[in-house]
């Protein structure tokens, strides 16, 4: 699914942390947000699928349209744009009472995707399309908590896939992993791009040059500069992305 940002502005009460943010995203590519810490971009990614308006006093201003369709319209429903847009984030958020199978099958449950044997089908396809099922197949009724950080983090993106989504956000999915995980993530989020538009925070621009097919540079709240992650890197046009992607700052 594509994406077209238009003027979007985003609040904390009464402090701005977004200004008018104009970006499209093609379909089935990757793209990195980077910049310093507080410069907005987990912010934006949570617009993305009306996450931000879940803080207390938060709002936004703007258009995000998917495939054409502006998620904010009053007659679009939440639910049903975090169905079709999943979220991974930072620290692995596995339901600590709930099994491995439970954590991927909650999902389509609640969303009515699936039930008996379709969604032992769902669950088995998405923990597979996770990298995870080798390692988790003979212990699927074994609490998500048993497994290490890296296999949590991959348990969650199964449960973001298992209810079908078109796009996948990221934020930060492997600052809290240990190296080896790390490039598991980073070779799944290639692996996944196959079949989903896929957006991903990060604070490590190696991870960027990795992953990504373009990159975004965002700076106080405002996009300073975007492109293909390889002439971002290697020839920035503005001064302060090479600042920040030369280490001289961030």
């Amino acid at each position: 699914m594509s994406i077209s940002v238009q003027h979007l502005n985003a609040w904390y009460g009464s402090k701005q942390a977004l200004y008018d943010i104009n970006l499209s995203i093609a379909p089935l590519t990757v793209t990195a947000m980077i910049g310093p810490s507080g410069c907005g971009k987990s912010t934006f990614v949570r617009c993305l699928n009306r996450m931000h308006e879940e803080v207390p006093d938060a709002r936004v201003t703007g258009q995000v349209m998917v495939e054409g369709v502006d998620i904010y319209a009053r007659a679009v429903q939440k639910r049903y744009v975090r169905q079709y847009i999943g979220m991974v984030f930072q620290q692995p958020n596995v339901l600590p009472t709930r099994s491995i199978f439970d954590n991927v099958a909650m999902g389509p449950r609640l969303n009515g995707l699936a039930s008996g044997s379709a969604l032992q089908e769902r669950v088995e396809r998405s923990i597979k399309e996770a990298a995870l099922w080798n390692e988790v197949k003979d212990k699927l009724s074994a609490p998500a908590t048993e497994l290490s950080g890296g296999q949590q983090q991959r348990l969650c993106i199964a449960r973001a896939i298992a209810n079908n989504p078109q796009i996948l956000l990221m934020d930060e999915p492997a600052s809290a992993l240990d190296p080896i995980s790390t490039l598991q993530v980073e070779e799944l989020i290639g692996e996944l791009s196959q079949a989903y538009t896929i957006i991903i925070v990060t604070h490590n621009m190696q991870q960027a040059g990795r992953v990504a097919d373009r990159t975004v540079f965002f700076l106080l709240g405002r996009i300073v500069e975007e492109g293909a992650t390889a002439e971002l890197f290697s020839h920035p046009q503005k001064k302060e992305t090479e600042d920040y992607v030369s280490g001289r700052f961030g």
